[in-house]
Parts: C-alpha cells; sequence; structure tokens
C-alpha cells in the first residue's frame, strides 16, 4: 500500500511540474498580478528541518551538516567535539517549486532522499494570500549492520517514510513563522508496543538581527513518541550567517541527527540538562543553467 503511495505521489509531483509554466503565464496575465513575498527564511532548513524555501530552477546545492557530541561530556571529550556524525547532501531545483535532494549521513549509516514542491506563494496585492505551504516527502533507507547475521532484515524493512506540510509566513521584514504538521511511518520497530505510525507537529521562526544575520528557533512535539525509546522533543536554537553565495548556520540541539525521522522520533537528550549538541549546516549553491527573468517579490 506504501509503494503504492509513493508512486502516486511521483505521478502528482510530476503532473505539477508541468504545470509550472503555466501557471506562471497565468500568474503574469492577470490584471491584478501578483507580488510575491520572498526570503522568509534564509536558507532551505530552519534549522534541522526543512523551511519552506526551494532552491530556484537549474541551482545545484551542495550542503554539509555537522553534529558532536554532548556539551555536557567535559572537557575529556572536548565538551562533546571529540565526536562528530556528518550528513551530506545534493538538492537541486527542477523548478522554482520543485526540489530534489539525495543524502547520507555517517548516524545509522543512512541514505535518504525527499521532494518538496511549494503548493501555494504568500503574495501581497490585491489577490493577496497571507502564507506559503509546501508539501514535503521523504524517503530514507538504514545500512548499519547492528543485526544479528543470521537474521539479517529484508530491504523493505530498512525503510521508512516522512511526510510533512510546511506552511510559513513572513509576518514582516524581521519575523516569519512556520508549523510543520508531521506523519513519520517506520516499516518495521523495535517492539510491538512501538507505533508504526507517529504523528508529530513542529514549529519554527526567523527574526532578523542584520541584513545577513538571523535568529532561528525550531521545536518538534511528539504526539504518540516510541515506547522502546525514552524520548524527548527535538529543540534548537542557532543563527544564520549570509556571506555571498554560502548560508552558515550554529546550531545548539538536542538531536544528534540530521533527518526529520530520526530527530523527532528517537532524540534522547534533555536540552536543559545539558544534553545539547553544537553543530552548523554549511551550504554552497551552484548556478548550472540559465538565470531565469525574476518576478516581481516582496
Amino acid at each position: 500500500m506504501k509503494n503504492i503511495l509513493i508512486i502516486a505521489l511521483l505521478l502528482s509531483f510530476n503532473s505539477l511540474f508541468s504545470q509550472d509554466d503555466l501557471m506562471d503565464v497565468l500568474d503574469s496575465e492577470s490584471p491584478n498580478h501578483k507580488e510575491f513575498v520572498s526570503s522568509t527564511f534564509k536558507g532551505t532548513r530552519i534549522l534541522n528541518g526543512h523551511s519552506i524555501e526551494n532552491r530556484k530552477k537549474g541551482t545545484l546545492e551542495f550542503l554539509i551538516s555537522h553534529r558532536f557530541g554532548r556539551i555536557n561530556q567535559g572537557i575529556d571529550e572536548l565538551f562533546g567535539l571529540d565526536q562528530s556524525n556528518i550528513r551530506f547532501a545534493f538538492e537541486y531545483g527542477l523548478s522554482d517549486r520543485l526540489m530534489l535532494g539525495l543524502g547520507r549521513s555517517s548516524f545509522n549509516k543512512t541514505y535518504d532522499g525527499f521532494a518538496k514542491y511549494q503548493l501555494i506563494r504568500q503574495s501581497k496585492g490585491e489577490k493577496s494570500f497571507p502564507f506559503s505551504v509546501s508539501l514535503f516527502e521523504s524517503i530514507i533507507y538504514r545500512t548499519l549492520k547492528d543485526y544479528d547475521p543470521a537474521n539479517k532484515p529484508d530491504f523493505n524493512k530498512k525503510l521508512a517514510y516522512t511526510s510533512q506540510l510546511l506552511i510559513a509566513s513572513k509576518i514582516n521584514s524581521s519575523l516569519s513563522l512556520q508549523i510543520t504538521p508531521t506523519y513519520i511511518h517506520n516499516n518495521s520497530v523495535r517492539i510491538d508496543e512501538d507505533s508504526h505510525d507517529i504523528f508529530a507537529i513542529g514549529f519554527g521562526n526567523r527574526i532578523k538581527l542584520s541584513n545577513r544575520v538571523t535568529l532561528n528557533a525550531e521545536y518538534f512535539y511528539t504526539i504518540n513518541p516510541l515506547k522502546s525509546v525514552n524520548t524527548k522533543n527535538a529543540l534548537a536554537i542557532g543563527v544564520d550567517i549570509e556571506t555571498g553565495g554560502h548560508v552558515f548556520q550554529i546550531i545548539l540541539s538536542n538531536s544528534i541527527t540530521m533527518i526529520e525521522r530520526d530527530f523527532i522520533t528517537e532524540t534522547t537528550n534533555d536540552f536543559f540538562e545539558g544534553g545539547i549538541h553544537f553543530g552548523f549546516n554549511i551550504s554552497r549553491a551552484f548556478q548550472t543553467g540559465g538565470k531565469k527573468k525574476k518576478k516581481n517579490s516582496l
């Protein structure tokens, strides 16, 4: 059943992608032309989770993310810096509304792929709309060999899926807010009491400190957490620093992982008891196609 849903989703993305140019033409020919709101967030991530932002058509982004050990481990572990979890990914804008990505994390040796499509764009003017909405879908494949060789799980049991609606509004030039309803499905669980289906809701914000620096915060509340793990809700705070083609994020988070399924369902550290991981995201964007004519934006 899940495979059927994935096929249907991919077909839907293809249909939506083919309609982009037509929708752009209709927007430009409308007598009440919309002015779309831009830069709700500086990058494609709030901190751990995705923001409403996509890369523009033809833009390839190389993203490197690090999370170190807990800072409360003390000087012997250099406050967690002796330990490191890394994720690197390539993300590409097939259109201004559709972005695809592939990544690999050292934690659990996990591969992930995702698609993010912007359904609605916030706009101002006579035909204004107060917020943007995107659909996010991801799939992960866990390759860590932490099982008995005599009881090797099959391919399907190593898969998990995440579906999210990203709903965000740029309130003004200094403040943006996002809410992220989330559904996660695990093909396998540790114990029978663990649910295959996890529901959560995320909250995020951006506060502008200067033209190139913002203060961000992010929190995910898990509605039905796993029973086999003593989990905590994922919390992160950090700053975005824009430097030319780079967006550099400095992060403090109680999660050591950087994939939605993992940091939402398996974070075990208490942020307020020192279970904090220092980390960063750094991205570099490359334009692979001709530059598209810029539209009116705010």
